[in-house]
C-alpha cells in the first residue's frame, strides 16, 4: 500500500508541477477553475490529506496565486525603479515604461481579487489578471556589464517557481505622442497665457501619457526655474502674511487641503474663478500626498505666486514636511514623474516647502492657517527642568507667531524648543472642551477649546479664524463634531467670533479601500467687512484612472497623519517617568515570570540613563488574530505582537530624526 500510495504522490506531484508550469493565457475561466482544482486535489493527495477540497478552497488558492504573481510584479517594478536610467535612449524607456504599465495592472487588478475573491470567481476572471497574451520585445542592449531587462520574464508563481513568460514588444520608443513640452520664458517673466497653457498641459498629461513620462512634458529644468523664483518670494514673507483688502472692491477665496487632487483645482477655478487684481486667493497648505498629482498643484500654484505675488498666498501645511511626504506618497510619485533625477527633484521641493508662510491675517479681521491655535513658547532662559514642567500651556499671539524661525524641513519635537509653536500651527484641532492642552491623538500640536478661540480672537482683536487641517477621515467618529461631508463645518461659535474648518478634496482620499464620497468647499470674503465668509461646496471633478502603485499608497484606513508623529515624543527627558501600558495578560498562568516591559532604559553618553516608553504602532502585523484561539494566550500573542510593532515603530522614528534634522541657520528675522 506504501508504494502504491507513492506513486500516486509522485503522480499528483508531476501534475502539480505542470500545473504550474501552464500558461493560463489560452484557457477560458472554467478550465483555470478546473486547472485550479485539479491542483488543488494533488496537493491534498502530496500531503497526505483526505479531506474535500470545496469551492471555497480553490478561489483561496486562485488569490493566493493572484496575490503572489502581484507581490513578484511590485519587485520587479522596485528593480525597474532602481535602475539606472542615464545610458537608456528613447526606445529603451519606452519599453521600461511598457513594462511597468502591465505590472502595475496585474497589481491594481490583484487588488479586486483580493477584496471580492468569490465575486471574481463566480463572474469569471478576466484573462488580463493571468496575463492576456504573449508579449514580445527586443532585448536591451547594455554596452557595459550591467544586466538591465534582456528577455524579461514575468512571474507566476508557486512558492519559487516562475512559470509564466511574457515578452515586450515594440521595439521603438516613439515620443512623437508628447506633442508638448513646457519651456521657460526666455526672459524668466510669465504672463497669465503661459500659466494657462501650463494648467491645460499638465491636465493633458495626466490623461494621455504614463506618470514616467511627465518628465518629457515638464523638464526639470523648468521645474528647477520654478521652484528657484517661488522660494526668493516666499523666503521675504513674513510668517503671518498681511493681506490688506481694506477698500477695495475685492473678493477674497480661501482655499483648504487639496492633496493632489489636481483636477478638483482645476475645477475650483472654474467655479471660483481665476485670482486676478480683483480676486485674492489664500491656500491654506497640504497640497500634495495621498493623491495623484501633487506636485501638478504645487507646481501650478507656485507659478500662480510668482504671476501675481501680491494676490495669491500659499501658506504651508503639516504635509508640507519630509515625513510625511516620505510617507503618505509624494516622494514616491516624484521618484515615478523623474526617475534617477526623481531625488533631486523632491529635495527642492522639501526646500520650497520650509520657505511657505504659515499664516494670513485678511483686512485685519480674519486669521487663516492650516492646523490652528498655537502656545506662547516657554523662555528661551528657563533651563531649570523643575520650571518647565510647571510651565502652563498659554495661548500665543500675533507677536509670538512673528518671532518664530519657519525654515525647517520638519517640525521641532522638543516642547522647551522656542520654536515648538511651528508644531503647533500646522498640527493642532479645535475641541469641544476649554481648555489648551497637547494633542496625544495626533502626537503633536495642540487641542484647544472655545475659550481658548475666543481669547485668541480678543487677544488678536480678531472676527474671525478658518483653518483646515481636518477632512472627513479625520473627523470619522468625532461625533461632537462636524463630519465634514460637505467640505467645511463651524466648529467654535462664541461671543467674540466664530471658527472654520475647510477641506477642498472631494471624494477623498484618492488611494484607500475606504471613500467618504464627500464633498469639497471653499470659502470667499467679500467687502466690506470681509467678517461673515460665504462656503461652497462641489463634488470632485471627472478623473484618470490611476495606478496606485505608482504612488506609493497603500491607502490604509486607519489616519497615520500623526501617529507617525507621535515618534516625535517617544524618547522622554530624562527625568521623566514614563507611563507603563498596562497589557491585562495573564502571565503567571503562562509561566513568564518576567515579561517584556513597554519601558525601557537607555544609557547616552551625552545625556546619560534615561526611560523611555515604546511607542503604540498604528499598524500591526498579526492582527487580528484567528478566532480559535483561546485565553491566555491570544491576549499574550497580541500584547507581544503590538510591542514587537512598537519597537518596530521606534527604531523607524529614530532613523526618521536623524536623517530629518538639518543644521540650524540664524537667518535675520523678517518683517
Amino acid at each position: 500500500m506504501d508504494d502504491k500510495l507513492e506513486t500516486i504522490q509522485n503522480i499528483c506531484q508531476k501534475i502539480v508541477d505542470t500545473t504550474n508550469l501552464y500558461s493560463f493565457s489560452k484557457l477560458d475561466d472554467q478550465q483555470v477553475y478546473s486547472l485550479m482544482r485539479l491542483r488543488e486535489i494533488s496537493h491534498r493527495v502530496i500531503s497526505d490529506r483526505d479531506s474535500r477540497v470545496t469551492k471555497n478552497d480553490v478561489i483561496s488558492a486562485m488569490c493566493s496565486y493572484i496575490n503572489k504573481l502581484a507581490g513578484k510584479c511590485k519587485d520587479i517594478v522596485d528593480l525597474v525603479n532602481r535602475m539606472s536610467n542615464k545610458d537608456l535612449d528613447d526606445q529603451q524607456l519606452q519599453q521600461l515604461s511598457r513594462l511597468k504599465e502591465l505590472l502595475c495592472g496585474i497589481v491594481d487588478g490583484a487588488k479586486d481579487v483580493e477584496t471580492e475573491p468569490s465575486h471574481i470567481v463566480e463572474q469569471g476572471i478576466a484573462s488580463d489578471m493571468w496575463i492576456t497574451e504573449s508579449l514580445e520585445v527586443e532585448p536591451i542592449d547594455s554596452s557595459n556589464d550591467d544586466v538591465l531587462l534582456g528577455e524579461t520574464q514575468l512571474i507566476m508563481v508557486e512558492d519559487e517557481q516562475a512559470v509564466a513568460e511574457a515578452r515586450l514588444e515594440n521595439k521603438y520608443y516613439d515620443l512623437s505622442h508628447v506633442k508638448h513640452s513646457v519651456t521657460w520664458p526666455p526672459n524668466g517673466s510669465l504672463t497669465l497665457e503661459w500659466v494657462l497653457e501650463l494648467m491645460k498641459t499638465f491636465g493633458e498629461s495626466s490623461r494621455n501619457y504614463l506618470p514616467m513620462e511627465f518628465q518629457f512634458v515638464m523638464p526639470v529644468s523648468v521645474v528647477d526655474a520654478i521652484l528657484d523664483v517661488g522660494a526668493s518670494i516666499l523666503h521675504k514673507e513674513p510668517n503671518c502674511v498681511e493681506i490688506d483688502c481694506h477698500g477695495e472692491v475685492s473678493n477674497v477665496v480661501i482655499v483648504g487641503d487639496i492633496h493632489g487632487h489636481y483636477h478638483d483645482l482645476l475645477h475650483l477655478f472654474e467655479l471660483a474663478n481665476l485670482p486676478s487684481k480683483t480676486q485674492y486667493y489664500v491656500f491654506n497648505g497640504n497640497y500634495v500626498n495621498r493623491g495623484a498629482w501633487g506636485l501638478e498643484v504645487f507646481l501650478v500654484l507656485l507659478v500662480w505666486k510668482i504671476l501675481m505675488p501680491d494676490r495669491v498666498y500659499l501658506l504651508r501645511g503639516n504635509h508640507e514636511t519630509r515625513i510625511c511626504t516620505s510617507s503618505f506618497g509624494f516622494e514616491k510619485e516624484v521618484g515615478t514623474k523623474y526617475g534617477e533625477q526623481g531625488e533631486k527633484v523632491y529635495h527642492r521641493c522639501l526646500e520650497t516647502f520650509k520657505e511657505l508662510p504659515l499664516a494670513a491675517i485678511i483686512a485685519g479681521k480674519v486669521y487663516t492657517t492650516h492646523g490652528g491655535l498655537f502656545r506662547k513658547p516657554c523662555n528661551p532662559d528657563v533651563q531649570n527642568g523643575k520650571e518647565r514642567e510647571t510651565h502652563e500651556l498659554r495661548i500665543g499671539s500675533l507677536q509670538d507667531l512673528s518671532k518664530l524661525e519657519r525654515f525647517f524641513i520638519d517640525i521641532p519635537t522638543q516642547d522647551e524648543d522656542p520654536n515648538i509653536i511651528l508644531a503647533d500651527v500646522l498640527w493642532s484641532d479645535p475641541s469641544k472642551i476649554d481648555g489648551l492642552r497637547k494633542n496625544q491623538v495626533r502626537g503633536a500640536g495642540l487641542l484647544w477649546g472655545p475659550d481658548s478661540t475666543e481669547a485668541f480672537l480678543k487677544l488678536s482683536n480678531l472676527k474671525l479664524i478658518i483653518r483646515s487641517h481636518e477632512g472627513p477621515d479625520s473627523r470619522d467618529g468625532k461625533i461632537d463634531f462636524d463630519d465634514m461631508i460637505m467640505g467645511y463645518s463651524t466648529d467654535h461659535d462664541r461671543e467674540s467670533g466664530k471658527l472654520y474648518t475647510l477641506f477642498s478634496a472631494p471624494d477623498f482620499p484618492q488611494f484607500g479601500r475606504k471613500s467618504y464620497n464627500n464633498e469639497g468647499a471653499y470659502a470667499t470674503l467679500k467687502p466690506p467687512d470681509f467678517e461673515t465668509p460665504s462656503f461652497h461646496t462641489f463634488k470632485a471633478a471627472d478623473k484618470p484612472k490611476i495606478n496606485v502603485c505608482y504612488f506609493g499608497c497603500e491607502g490604509h484606513d486607519v489616519d497615520l497623519d500623526l501617529t507617525l508623529m507621535a515618534l516625535a515624543d517617544v524618547v522622554s527627558s530624562k527625568n521623566s517617568s514614563p507611563v507603563e501600558i498596562h497589557s491585562g495578560v495573564d502571565f503567571e498562568a503562562l509561566g513568564i515570570v518576567n515579561p517584556p516591559s513597554w519601558s525601557i532604559t537607555l544609557t547616552d553618553d551625552a545625556t546619560g540613563t534615561q526611560n523611555v516608553q515604546i511607542p503604540k504602532a498604528p499598524v500591526v502585523e498579526g492582527l487580528p488574530l484567528p478566532p480559535n484561539i483561546e485565553e491566555p494566550h491570544k491576549a499574550a500573542y497580541e500584547y507581544f505582537l503590538e510591542l514587537i510593532a512598537g519597537l518596530k515603530f521606534m527604531l523607524q522614528k529614530t532613523e526618521n530624526t536623524n536623517n530629518m534634522h538639518i543644521p540650524h541657520r540664524k537667518r535675520k528675522k523678517l518683517n
